[in-house]
C-alpha cells in the first residue's frame, strides 16, 4: 500500500501519517523532512531540482505512508499512491490544532527538522503557520476537491475525514486493507463497527 496523508496546515497530516505506518508497518515520509534544511532553509524556493529529486527517489518504493501538500510533487505522489487520506476539517478545529501545536514547540524548545526549533517572534511573521493556516483553509479545500475530480485519480481510494473521530476509523480500515482487499476491509469494519466506516 501507498497512503498519502493531505490537508491543510495543522491539521494532524504528519502525527495521522505516523499512527498509519506504526499500525501498518510500513516507512514513514514525511514531506516537511525533506524539504527543510539546516537555518530553516526550504529547499523548495533554494533548489527546487534537488526536493523533486529526493521525494521521487523515496516514493519509488513499493509500499510507504506519505504526508505533506508541496505542489512541486502532489501530482508524482498522487499517482504513485493507492490510498489518500484528506484531513478536511473545519477552519476552528485547525487553528486549534495549530495554534496549540505552535506554543508547545515555541515554549518546549521542541526540535524539529534538521535542528530547526520555532521561536516566538516567528509567529508575527505571515508566512508563520498560524496565518498560512488561516489563509490557506478554504482555497485548499477547493484545490484538493478539484484535483481529485481528475481521471487520473479515478483509481484512487479517497478518504474524505471531516470529523476527528473519524481517524481511529480511517486506521482500522487501512489495517484491514492491508490484508484483504478494499472491499472486504469495508465489510470487516462494517461488522465490528455495527456500521459501514463513512469518510466523506
Amino acid at each position: 500500500m501507498r497512503i498519502v496523508v493531505v490537508g491543510t496546515c495543522g491539521a494532524g497530516k504528519t502525527t495521522l501519517a505516523r499512527r498509519i505506518a506504526e499500525q501498518l508497518k510500513l516507512p514513514h515520509i514525511e514531506l516537511d523532512a525533506i524539504n527543510w534544511q539546516s537555518g530553516w532553509r526550504d529547499l523548495t524556493r533554494h533548489d527546487r531540482e534537488e526536493f523533486v529529486r529526493r521525494v521521487t527517489e523515496a516514493i519509488q518504493a513499493e509500499a510507504w505512508v506519505v504526508d505533506g501538500n508541496y505542489g512541486p510533487v502532489r501530482d508524482k505522489v498522487w499517482q504513485r499512491a493507492t490510498h489518500l487520506v484528506w484531513l478536511d476539517y473545519q477552519r476552528w478545529v485547525i487553528m486549534a490544532r495549530v495554534i496549540r501545536r505552535s506554543f508547545f514547540r515555541a515554549a518546549l524548545r521542541t526540535e524539529l527538522w534538521a535542528g530547526n526549533r520555532e521561536q516566538w517572534r516567528q509567529m508575527l511573521r505571515p508566512g508563520h503557520p498560524i496565518w498560512w493556516a488561516w489563509r490557506s483553509w478554504g482555497r485548499r479545500r477547493r484545490e484538493t476537491a478539484t484535483r481529485l475530480e481528475q481521471e487520473c485519480y479515478a483509481g484512487l481510494v479517497v478518504m474524505r475525514l471531516r470529523r476527528r473521530g473519524e481517524a481511529r476509523r480511517a486506521v482500522e480500515f487501512l489495517a484491514a486493507a492491508a490484508r484483504v482487499d478494499d472491499a472486504t476491509a469495508m465489510q470487516l469494519a462494517e461488522e465490528r463497527l455495527g456500521r459501514a466506516p463513512r469518510f466523506s
